[in-house]
């Protein structure tokens, strides 16, 4: 994805601190921006557009787009004088196309699990502290028992050694939701297998719009949103009400089919909590 010139100067604008009228800025860009709640829109009638996250602005910009000086990249674009060698310092993007130096995903199990890959039989089974990295993920099967646990944080799927009694009831494959730009890879993934999907992610309203616009609108029935047995107490006690404030809705309450998640979803509210799920990660 390129960011133009027009939404580089706008992302400029919102880091200064201005409200943007949404209804000028209209961008994939922008969109992804606002399901990751590093923008947010607000009003009924004449929306504007605001930055509810400034490091996250700059975490995304150089992990997606592969820019880490924003004001460089908006001097290159500006300079028509600008060469390639010039702008390829600024962005490693410097064809503008959308190849991927690597393509695939993360995985992680802390038991070791039979699979193939290339038409070979192999065993995954990565040492504590180590993951795997599934690139020619198109010839990659697994079990069909097995359930693919897509988790959202970092912490979450490294440490998942200490989260074992969270799925005892089933076999599970962990898919790291990071680095984002692998997500399109895993989703061809999952359409190809029989295999159900089970999102882990944060139990705010933030998880519940990555879970519904990344995942379950691709992967339907068989993606479902994992809730643990304790999550209102839980969520009682160690929600954070400053992470539910800051927070904005960016999905269809009426399209959840999911009882569960609509029941999690009345209980943030009811609560007005958002709850980490590395509160899971047994110490």
């Amino acid at each position: 994805m390129k960011m133009t010139l027009k939404i580089a100067k706008i992302l400029i604008c919102l880091i200064d601190g201005e409200s943007i009228a949404a209804s000028s800025v209209k961008s994939k860009l922008i969109d992804n921006l606002v399901r990751e709640n590093i923008l947010f829109r607000k009003g009924k009638h004449r929306k504007t557009l605001s930055l509810l996250s400034e490091n996250g602005l700059r975490l995304y910009l150089a992990n997606q787009l592969q820019i880490n000086d924003l004001y460089k990249y908006i001097s290159a674009l500006e300079n028509e004088n600008s060469s390639r060698a010039e702008f390829v310092k600024i962005t490693t993007d410097s064809k503008h196309s959308k190849e991927r130096a690597f393509q695939g995903f993360l995985v992680n199990c802390y038991f070791p699990m039979n699979a193939e890959l290339n038409n070979q039989k192999i065993i995954l089974h990565p040492a504590m502290g180590s993951f795997v990295f599934i690139y020619d993920y198109k010839t990659f099967k697994i079990p069909a028992v097995v359930t693919v646990i897509g988790v959202e944080n970092a912490k979450n799927f490294s440490q998942i050694q200490q989260q074992k009694y969270l799925f005892e009831d089933i076999t599970p494959l962990f898919v790291s939701r990071y680095p984002q730009n692998q997500n399109k890879d895993f989703i061809k993934w999952m359409q190809s297998i029989p295999n159900k999907y089970l999102h882990f992610g944060d139990f705010d309203v933030a998880g519940i719009g990555i879970y519904l616009n990344e995942y379950k609108k691709h992967l339907g029935s068989k993606a479902s949103f994992f809730i643990p047995e304790n999550i209102e107490k839980v969520l009682q006690k160690s929600g954070n009400r400053e992470r539910y404030n800051k927070q904005k809705i960016n999905f269809k309450v009426s399209e959840i089919e999911e009882k569960r998640l609509l029941q999690l979803l009345k209980i943030i509210q009811t609560e007005k909590k958002g709850l980490d799920q590395e509160v899971y990660i047994k110490t």
